[in-house]
């Protein structure tokens, strides 16, 4: 097994060639006697969590993961084909000790991976978990597998996940006339949500709706311009109010507001702060460092608390655990919910953006444009860069002026502009996030210059 799968947040590879069948075993059974030294208790009293999405390469790989855990001792509670976050209800309505979701999200075909949590959904990461099933599997600790396996169960939650989301808003409020232009990139997003959609009485455009571990149409990564310049024609040509897109294993969603405009994460993110403290006054809300100034501005104008976080999913749940946040949002797409096992959705942004667009006259783009004529930001721009921690000394010292924060990376903070430079976890790359608070072309010299710094 190629040592590279075991990453920050999940265990990624290509199929085959860096992670086999073989490896999975391994890997369930290495994740069943992690998840017994957290919970103190014998392998044989652990109930455990399984799910897997559309790809090809799905049904074997987990039965590979089912099997290992099973031969530990461990009772499998198998939820079969669904979206990640499913598979995060599964373990956290049942209480299970953890779950394994057989996943590799937005990559491409010959993918394949497993996202990890344990009781209550709290994803295990490199540095709780992760990297203790890498050295049980690498260094062959694990021995010769025990006596009695475990059991197995076969279990259908759709129904139950899909009447615990509907609770996050009032059906009721939706306006039916809404036109929704839905793209599932062919992942799990058509059976997961689009049962609830239907329930609203929108009208909706269903494309690519259909699981298909082929992608035929295009990868399931709508953060990648190519892969929703479909669902921004389309918006266009129905007339539609909305677009959302997911990707592969659909706990991410990302919009196109009627205008065709792609909707950054931030301000999404700004835009449902704003909806969640209206119905939760004074709570607490996390965003990650990349993100516009527009998320702690608006949260404060608000009346509720905004604090900012590592990037990464067991990073945000962990916190929202510990100061007790109703919601977070990054600017990757990853919208957590504290009222859903403080785990990220796809499900819950679009059904919550459907209910705020039924109230008022204001269209999406209507809605954004108080941030996007305050708040330019560049995006998040990506530079090779052989040597990261080097470049990340040089910019810090370059900028010594500044307010600097080093909670990701390096964040650099002047009064009316910002950003924030932090290494890749699996390529030698640097990530660029800049904003200015006074124009696009003050944005775009700022981010010349920056990117000139680092590519220098």
């Amino acid at each position: 097994m190629d040592a590279t799968v075991f990453k920050a947040y999940d265990i990624r590879g290509i199929y085959d060639r860096d992670l086999s069948q073989a490896d999975a075993h391994q890997i369930g059974r290495a994740f069943a006697r992690v998840i017994a030294g957290n919970e103190n208790k014998p392998v044989s009293e652990l109930r455990l969590g399984l799910g897997r999405d559309m790809r090809l390469t799905a049904p074997q790989m987990a039965a590979a993961y089912s099997a290992g855990m099973q031969a530990e001792g461990a009772s499998v509670i198998d939820a079969g084909q669904v979206g990640t976050e499913m598979l995060y209800f599964l373990v956290g309505s049942r209480d299970l000790d953890g779950g394994i979701m057989c996943t590799a999200s937005h990559n491409p075909k010959a993918y394949t991976g497993a996202k990890l949590v344990g009781r209550g959904a709290l994803a295990l990461s490199g540095e709780t978990g992760i990297g203790e099933i890498r050295d049980l599997v690498l260094s062959d600790k694990l021995g010769a597998e025990p006596g009695t396996p475990g059991g197995h169960e076969q279990v259908d939650i759709y129904g139950e996940f899909q009447a615990a989301a509907l609770k996050f808003i009032d059906p009721a409020k939706v306006n039916p006339k809404l036109k929704v232009v839905v793209d599932g990139g062919n992942g799990m997003a058509g059976p997961m949500v689009g049962p609830l959609l239907n329930k609203l009485g929108i009208e909706l455009v269903e494309c690519y709706w259909t699981p298909d571990g082929n992608f035929p149409d295009h990868e399931p990564n709508p953060l990648l311009p190519e892969n929703r310049k479909f669902i921004i024609d389309e918006v266009k040509r129905q007339g539609a109010d909305l677009g959302i897109a997911w990707d592969g294993d659909a706990d991410r969603c990302f919009f196109i507001d009627g205008a065709g405009e792609f909707v950054d994460g931030d301000f999404l993110t700004a835009l449902l702060s704003e909806a969640l403290l209206a119905k939760n006054p004074g709570e607490t809300i996390l965003y990650d460092i990349r993100a516009s100034r527009a998320v702690p501005d608006t949260v404060e104008a608000a009346g509720g608390k905004a604090l900012v976080n590592r990037v990464g999913h067991a990073f945000f749940k962990r916190r929202m655990r510990e100061e007790g946040g109703i919601f977070g949002g990054e600017v990757s797409g990853h919208y957590y919910f504290r009222d859903f096992y403080c785990a990220d959705s796809g499900t819950l942004p679009a059904l919550l953006v459907l209910e705020l667009l039924s109230v008022g006259a204001e269209t999406l783009s209507e809605r954004l444009a108080r941030f996007r004529s305050k708040y330019f930001i560049s995006g998040e721009i990506n530079s090779e860069v052989p040597d990261q921690d080097a470049k990340i000394a040089e910019l810090k010292q370059r900028f010594s002026d500044a307010d600097q924060r080093e909670l990701d990376g390096i964040s650099i903070d002047y009064p009316d502009w910002h950003f924030n430079v932090r290494a890749s976890n699996t390529e030698p790359l640097l990530r660029l996030c800049l904003e200015s608070l006074v124009s696009v072309e003050d944005m775009e010299a700022k981010r010349d210059q920056v990117l000139g710094l680092i590519r220098g």
